[in-house]
């Protein structure tokens, strides 16, 4: 619990940060400069208005000179960013481990972001953050199972997106294969965790609009962000207990 403690206030410093990678890279802008800004009015965002989470909450939701809404995305990555780095620590200590799962999960809540907003997966967020995963694990884990892992996700994808072009992305393609050099063999379960979970808004869009919800766009990459945080934490477990079944 004290590592967790420790690295809860730097998880909500990257979740700032993560606010603006998903703001900036799709635009292809810089993620150093210029100061972030009010994106109605232009003003430069103070320090002191720039505190994570707490700012947002003093300024009730709101810009210092124009009195626009703020948009509840910025908390709510902070804080999202700031738990699952928070349970990084917690569930591997402070090591070399818990550093890239908290990469991980920081380049998942930005690629949710960006999708959610704007249906995209930036190559220039997943591809290098999958090099580095990549990296990064078979630095610290010598083994082909990461690498072996990607391809066979991506490569999963890539067939469902090749069979149904309409109902996924070549980004949900890329986005499985950081998955897969993150996760290794248990990345069969943020797939499967992924997908089950998308079926709700489907679901529910096909009850509530008849056949028009067929044609109703829904962001797959989350989904797959949510499979992919819970199989970080619980995969082995849940593969498990799936193999026991069988």
């Amino acid at each position: 619990m004290p590592a967790a403690l420790i690295a809860f206030l730097p998880g909500l410093a990257l979740g700032s940060f993560v606010n603006v990678v998903a703001d900036r890279v799709p635009a292809g802008r810089s993620v150093v400069r210029p100061r972030s800004a009010c994106d109605a009015c232009g003003t430069p965002i103070s320090s002191r208005d720039n505190i994570p989470v707490l700012s947002y909450v003093l300024l009730r939701g709101r810009c210092r000179s124009c009195g626009e809404p703020i948009g509840l995305r910025s908390p709510v990555v902070e804080l999202v960013t700031a738990v699952l780095v928070a349970a990084c620590a917690l569930v591997y200590g402070l090591t070399l481990d818990a550093a890239i799962a908290a990469f991980f999960c920081c380049v998942l809540v930005a690629v949710s972001a960006v999708d959610l907003e704007r249906f995209i997966i930036p190559n220039r967020i997943v591809l290098p953050a999958t090099a580095v995963v990549l990296v990064a694990q078979t630095a610290l884990h010598p083994s082909p199972e990461w690498i072996l892992a990607g391809i066979g996700a991506s490569g999963f994808l890539l067939v469902a997106a090749l069979a149904y072009p309409a109902g996924m992305g070549m980004g949900d393609v890329k986005l499985a294969l950081l998955l897969g050099v993150m996760l290794g063999r248990t990345v069969p379960v943020a797939l499967m965790i992924g997908m089950i979970a998308a079926l709700v808004p489907a679901v529910y869009l096909l009850a509530r609009h008849g056949s028009a919800g067929r044609k109703m766009k829904i962001p797959f990459g989350p989904f797959l962000a949510l499979g992919g945080v819970v199989t970080l934490f619980a995969g082995d477990a849940i593969l498990g207990a799936y193999l026991e079944v069988l």
